[in-house]
């Protein structure tokens, strides 16, 4: 289970402590288990400082907290503190990051039968999608759909989603495409084949916590193999 540590002091030496924290990051590095690490500080009292640190559970914290780097960067945090900092255990019990289930729903959507919904509760109006099996972005939410539109047309495909991580803004998915080639694609006539498509995907969201910008990277030389587009030229 997932532990986090949150440690509340007040400083007026936030610069100094910083350095600290730098200089435990550098002295630690290949031995610390902590994974994450966040410092806030308040706005209405510029003195109160958390910070959020959270380790794969609670046996690897106290393996971190029993490292002699790690006793020694504490006494000189206790030195910045204008007081004594206090420490909550807290063992994490429920974790969402909520733009990966905005990023799993629009795959899902994308694959849906019948009629594509609007998808303006999952993207921007001024969407930007760059494909690199168009010549020019996709720009606008209309202009994204048209496009959903033709792959939907030709094919009738699910996502698989493989890996997905996020950071900050963004969040990039590692999936697998399996469809059936139903209808023209690209000039090619409908084959009835079974194909299948790697690719990852990197989305960028907006303030509104919708996705703002995709990047699209795929197999696309791998997908025309299959559906027999290079025949004519390796002959």
């Amino acid at each position: 289970m997932t532990f986090v540590q949150l440690i509340d002091c007040r400083t007026s030496r936030l610069d100094e402590m910083n350095r600290l924290m730098d200089d435990w990051v550098e002295q630690t590095k290949g031995k610390r288990t902590a994974t994450h690490a966040v410092v806030g500080k308040d706005r209405s009292d510029a003195s109160h400082i958390i910070e959020v640190v959270e380790f794969p559970s609670y046996e690897e914290a106290m393996r971190n907290s029993n490292l002699p780097e790690t006793d020694r960067i504490f006494r000189g945090m206790v030195a910045l503190c204008d007081e004594m900092p206090t420490f909550v255990d807290l063992d994490v019990v429920r974790d969402e990051q909520l733009s990966i289930g905005v990023v799993r729903r629009f795959l899902e959507t994308l694959a849906t039968p019948g009629d594509l919904p609007p998808l303006n509760d999952l993207l921007d109006e001024d969407i930007h999608s760059h494909d690199p099996i168009n010549p020019q972005d996709t720009i606008g939410l209309d202009s994204a759909r048209s496009e959903y539109r033709m792959w939907r047309g030709a094919f009738d495909f699910t996502f698989t989603v493989e890996d997905v991580i996020a950071q900050g803004d963004r969040v990039c998915a590692r999936w697998t495409w399996n469809a059936t080639h139903k209808a023209d694609f690209l000039g090619i006539a409908p084959t009835g084949k079974r194909v299948t498509m790697t690719g990852m995907t990197l989305f960028r969201f907006g303030d509104n916590g919708k996705i703002a910008e995709i990047w699209w990277q795929h197999d696309q030389l791998g997908l025309m193999q299959q559906l027999g587009a290079l025949d004519a030229l390796e002959r």
